[in-house]
C-alpha cells in the first residue's frame, strides 16, 4: 500500500519527531561513539550485540532478543495487521580482532574504523525509535528493528539470510530497509549477486631440481588466471570478476604441493552470474587437464577443489513498489535528488525472494570506508537532514496510524 508521504511530512506529529531528532542529536552522536568503540570484528559481533540488545530493551521494544545466529531484534507495534516493515543496520565491521576502534573527534568529524559503516546506521535506528515514541507516532504496520550480523565480506549476509529463511518473523516481513552507508541520493534497488570461491590446486610436489618436470599446481593456477583475463562479460547487466587473494607453496626450492586463489564473481543478473560461474569451472577443468598433459605425472596428478565461500543472490525491487515510491517522495522534500543504483548489501536476500527492499543511507557525509582512516561528519544540519528523510521514508512505507 502507498501512503501519502507529503501528508505525513506536513503532519504535526512528524514535526514533533523532527524536533526530537534535533534536540537529541548530541545523544545520537554519543551513541555512534559508544557503539563504534565496542569492537565487532567478523563473526565476533557478540559484545556489540549485547550492548545493542540492552538499548532495545531500554527503549521498550517488544520481544527483544538475540536469535540463533546472533541478530538483535525488537518490535515496535503498529495497528497489528500481521505485516511488518523491517528496519535493519549491520553490527559487524570489516576490521579484524585487535583493531583499535577508539574514536578521535576533530570538530564535527569522527574518525575510527567502522564509524560510518555501519555504526552510524545502528545509532540512526535508535534515534528513529526515540523520535517516534516521543512524538506519539503510531504506524499502520509493525516495525521490526534489527541489528544484524554477518553483512561484511565472508559473513555472506548470514544474519539477514537467517532472518528471511529461518527467523521467527520470516513470513511476516512485507518490506525491508537496510540503513547502510551515508549519502541518501542513491537508493539501492538492484542487488549485485556474487559467488566467491577458494580454488585449490594440488599435486605431488618435489625438489625443484631433482623432480624437475613434475606437474606443478602453480602452473595450473597460472593457466586459470590467464584464462580468466580473457573472459568476456556484458556491461549490462553489469558483470565482473576478480582473482583476489593467493597462497601456497612451502619453499623456494620445492615444487608446491598446494596453491590457491580466492575469486569474486559478480553480476546484477542471476543468469549472467550463473554463466560466469560455469565459465570459471570450465577454466579450472582445462587448467588441470592441460598441466597433467604437459608434465610428468609419475608421482601423481594435479587435482583441483572448488570451495564456495560466498553466495549473495542477485535481485531487484521494482520502482513502482511502495517502498521505493516512499523514498522518491520523501527525499526531495529534504533536498536530496533521489536516484537508484545497484550494490551488494543485506537487501540482496529479500530482493532475491521477491520482498520489496532497499538500501537507504543514514545521512551526513564521510569517507575512507573500510580503512583505518574511516571518518564521518556529524555537522548537525546535514546530519539531521538525512535522519529526517530516512524517518519520512520509513513512515511512508509503514504508514501513520489514523
Amino acid at each position: 500500500m502507498t501512503y501519502d508521504v507529503a501528508k505525513i511530512i506536513s503532519s504535526e506529529a512528524f514535526g514533533m519527531a523532527q524536533d526530537i531528532l534535533r534536540d537529541q542529536h548530541d545523544r545520537f552522536v554519543d551513541e555512534i561513539i559508544e557503539l563504534t568503540e565496542i569492537p565487532s570484528p567478523p563473526f565476533k559481533e557478540e559484545r556489540r550485540a549485547k550492548a545493542y540488545e540492552q538499548k532495545f530493551r531500554e527503549l521498550g521494544l517488544e520481544d527483544v532478543h538475540r536469535d540463533e545466529i546472533g541478530n538483535v531484534l525488537g518490535i515496535r507495534r503498529g495497528r497489528g495487521n500481521g505485516q511488518m516493515i523491517a528496519v535493519a543496520a549491520h553490527m559487524d565491521t570489516v576490521f579484524p580482532e585487535g583493531t583499535d576502534c577508539t574514536v578521535r573527534r576533530e570538530g564535527t568529524k569522527l574518525f575510527a574504523p567502522g564509524v560510518g559503516d555501519d555504526t552510524r546506521g545502528l545509532a540512526a535506528l535508535l534515534a528513529f525509535i526515540r523520535a517516534l515514541d516521543g512524538a506519539g507516532i503510531g504506524t499502520e504496520q509493525d516495525l521490526l528493528f534489527v541489528g544484524d550480523v554477518g553483512e561484511e565480506g565472508k559473513g555472506d549476509l548470514r544474519g539477514v539470510r537467517h532472518l528471511f529463511t529461518k527467523g521467527k518473523y520470516r513470513d511476516q516481513i512485507a518490506g525491508f530497509f537496510t540503513v547502510d552507508g551515508l549519502q541518501l541520493e542513491e537508493i539501492t534497488t538492484r542487488a549485485v549477486g556474487s559467488y566467491r570461491y577458494r580454488i585449490t590446486f594440488r599435486g605431488p610436489g618435489g625438489h625443484s631440481l631433482m623432480a624437475f618436470g613434475t606437474v606443478n599446481p602453480a602452473y595450473a593456477l597460472g593457466t586459470l588466471l590467464a584464462g580468466m583475463a580473457r573472459i568476456n562479460v556484458p556491461e549490462t547487466p553489469q558483470t565482473t570478476f576478480c582473482a583476489s587473494t593467493f597462497g601456497g607453496g612451502t619453499s623456494v626450492n620445492a615444487i608446491p604441493e598446494e596453491v590457491w586463489t580466492e575469486v569474486d564473481l559478480r553480476s546484477e543478473g542471476q543468469a549472467e552470474l550463473d554463466k560466469l560461474d560455469a565459465d570459471l569451472r570450465d577454466l579450472v577443468e582445462q587448467a588441470v587437464a592441460g598441466e597433467n598433459a604437459r608434465g610428468d605425472t609419475t608421482n601423481g596428478e594435479i587435482a583441483a577443489e572448488i570451495t564456495r565461500i560466498g553466495n549473495r543472490p542477485a535481485g531487484g525491487t521494482p520502482h513502482d513498489a511502495a517502498i521505493v515510491q516512499a523514498a522518491f517522495a520523501a527525499l526531495p522534500h529534504f533536498g536530496f535528488e533521489a536516484t537508484t543504483g545497484s550494490s551488494s548489501t543485506d537487501a540482496n536476500i529479500p530482493m532475491s525472494l521477491g520482498i520489496p527492499a532497499i538500501r537507504l543511507g543514514s545521512g551526513g557525509t564521510g569517507g575512507r570506508a573500510h580503512s583505518l582512516d574511516e571518518w564521518i561528519d556529524v555537522e548537525p544540519e546535514e546530519s539531521l537532514r538525512g535522519l529526517y528523510a530516512g524517518l519520512a521514508t520509513i513512515l511512508g512505507t509503514a504508514g501513520l496510524a489514523k
